[in-house]
This record gives structure tokens, sequence and C-alpha cells, in this order.
């Protein structure tokens, strides 16, 4: 069936890897990959599909409610992927008015100019869909009510860490939100309306609130990335108050693979939750970088361990994240493909292995390209 998809925030980290896959497996697709090009967004992470007759990149910012309405209507979109997010805690801590504009505004504009336009159709909300996608910050933090791990109460295949957990509660998807930065109560926000579209306005939605996710072609001030970096570069690894915070983390493509299966096979009005069933504390996954990115460069065993240094702990830091997915296991069959060591390694492989990619980014090269033309059309 021929459909036309628009997904926001496409040259960023996740979107990207959403992007290509839905251009490479779905060649009846026509694909708009919409983004601001912010710090966050480069097109050199789509230099790979940026040929595809199936593509088409617009830039432009989801608050701008005409260009919104401009865009959904000239190219008929009947399916909507909205990725596109402020995402960085401290970011939103020093600037929480972007974060709301962006995350809540530009929800808001979205929704909006799709309503108008589906239900100016004949069919209406029929064959439509606006996918939301979200994150476990809206609901808050968990108890570390086990410091050095439990048996967890479920496992996959593809669990590791020894399949173990950090306490006996998990986000299920009707855990009360409780945001406590200002990037999760502005995602918390965005829910909330993508919810009351469909209940208000019969719209069709959905949306899927996701654990940490790494991989390539992740901007470089998110942990993983930034970590390889400074260890390629002897620089100090800055690690929050004791390194004890909790996360549950996710291959990228598998979060991509997920979203692909939801978009087609989940039920609107649906939330569901994404995870990797795969907790760690930070400090422990810092070494297991430190030691995965020493023994590629060549370095001795611990070489780098020397540059872990302690900060001030970052405020209303949230100790633990833990998703619990089984409702998308038992609903629609999807789980992680990788085991955790399989991807950290893949992920480090690929950053020193592009660092030609790094260094452009970190320059800031790309959004003075991406600036100036822009500006000369």
């Amino acid at each position: 069936m021929k459909r036309n998809i628009l997904i926001t925030g496409g040259a960023g980290f996740i979107g990207s890897h959403v992007v290509r896959l839905f251009v490479n497996k779905y060649p009846d697709y026509h694909i708009v990959n919409l983004d601001k090009l912010t710090y966050a967004g480069n097109l050199a992470n789509l230099k790979d599909v940026e040929q595809k007759p199936n593509y088409t990149f617009v830039r432009a910012d989801i608050a701008d409610l005409d260009e919104m309405r401009r865009i959904i209507s000239t190219h008929h979109i009947d399916g909507i992927i909205h990725l596109a997010a402020e995402s960085h805690v401290d970011r939103s801590i020093k600037d929480p008015f972007t974060f709301a504009r962006t995350n809540v505004m530009g929800t808001l504009a979205l929704l909006q100019a799709a309503k108008e336009y589906w239900e100016s159709l004949p069919e209406k909300y029929d064959g439509k869909l606006f996918y939301h996608i979200s994150t476990d910050e809206v609901y808050g933090a968990l108890e570390l009510t086990h410091p050095e791990g439990v048996a967890a109460p479920f496992t996959t295949k593809a669990s590791s860490a020894g399949d173990m957990a950090y306490g006996t509660e998990f986000f299920v998807e009707t855990t009360k939100y409780n945001p406590h930065s200002p990037y999760s109560a502005s995602k918390a926000s965005s829910d909330h309306f993508v919810r009351a579209y469909h209940d208000t306005y019969g719209m069709p939605t959905l949306v899927t609130n996701c654990s940490n996710n790494y991989g390539p072609y992740q901007f470089p001030e998110k942990l993983i990335p930034l970590f390889i970096n400074n260890i390629r570069h002897n620089k100090p690894l800055p690690v929050y108050g004791k390194g004890e915070n909790v996360r549950d983390w996710l291959y990228v493509e598998d979060h991509a693979r997920a979203i692909d299966l939801i978009f087609h096979k989940g039920k609107v009005a649906e939330t569901y939750n994404i995870g990797g069933f795969n907790e760690w504390k930070n400090i422990d996954l810092i070494r297991v970088i430190i030691s995965t990115v020493d023994r590629l460069l060549g370095n001795p065993e611990g070489y780098s361990e020397k540059l872990i240094t302690y900060v001030t702990d970052r405020p209303g830091h949230d100790m633990r994240y833990a998703i619990d997915s089984r409702k998308l296991q038992s609903e629609l069959g999807w789980e992680p493909s990788l085991q955790f060591e399989e991807g950290i390694e893949k992920t480090v492989r690929w950053y020193l292995d592009n660092q030609a990619w790094m260094d452009n980014v970190t320059s800031g090269d790309y959004q003075r390209y991406y600036d100036d033309m822009y500006t000369a059309r």
C-alpha cells in the first residue's frame, strides 16, 4: 500500500535509524524527513539514503503551525512518527523555555495541523496514525532497593549484566507520571496532548515510552559517545555523584524495529513501553566502555580508568529507571535482538571507525554548513 509517512527529527540519532529502516524496507512508501537541523540534527547521518527515490528531506520547525499545515497537506501525509524533541536533561535545566517550545508547542502544532488536514479528507481519520515517541523519564524515578543487583523477575534472551536488576519495581504503561526535570516535564505534557487529541477529537494516536538508547550517530553530549571520544583524546570522564544511578539501555536499531512494528500493528490509543531489560549502574557501564575502547585502541588493560572524574551531581537526578516491556513482547512479539556486550562492541567500533564524523560534529562545522546552505536558498 502506498503511504506518505512524515518522520520528525529524522536527522537526529534515533530518527535517522527510523528513516533509514523505513526508506529501505518500504520502497512503496514516501518518507518525508522533517528536521530543523539544530545542533543534534545532521544529514550526514543519512548519506546512504539521501538519493533514494522514496525519500524527501524538509527543513522546518515543528512549532511553526502554518509550516506544519503546508507540509502535511502538500505531501498528503497519512502517518506521522514524531521523534523531534529537545532531549538533553542538562540543557533543559539551563534553558527550560526552549524545551517547552519544541516539545510541548511543537507537538501541539503537529497535532493540530494533522487534525485539520485529516478532517478535511473524505475518509477523515481512516488509515491515519499519529505515533508519538516519548521517554521513560516521564514516570519519575524508581528506588534503588538492591544496590548490588537482584535476579530480575523477567528476562529475555537479550538480557545481559547477569540478568540483574537493581530493584523489584519497573515502569509499566499504567505507571503514574511524576517528571522531575524540565525535559521530562515537557515530554509528559506532550504525551498528555497526544492522548487528549484522541479522546477529544477521535484522532488515531499511539504513544511509546523508551529507555536510554545507544548506538551509531548519537550526538556526543550523551554519555556513551562522549566517553568514547574523551578516551580517544585522553580527556576526563565526568561522572555525576558516585556513578550509582541506574539506567536501562537499548540498542538503537532494536528501538527502530519496535517503532516499525508498533506503527504497523500497534493498537490505536494504546501505550507501549520499549526497554532493553538491561540495567547498568553508570559507573559499571563506564568501566565497560573504558575496557572496550582501551582494548580496541591497543592500550594496556585499565589504562584509561585514571580519566574517571567524579563531579557534583546534577539537580533532580533520578536514581533508577527500569522498563517493563512485556506488553510489547506479548502483544506484538518484539524483544531486543542484541546482547549488550555485542551492542557496545559494535557501538565503540563505529565511533572509532568514523572519527571524521565525530570530529565534524564536535567542531560544529556541520551546523555552519547547513546554516549557510539553507540561508543561501
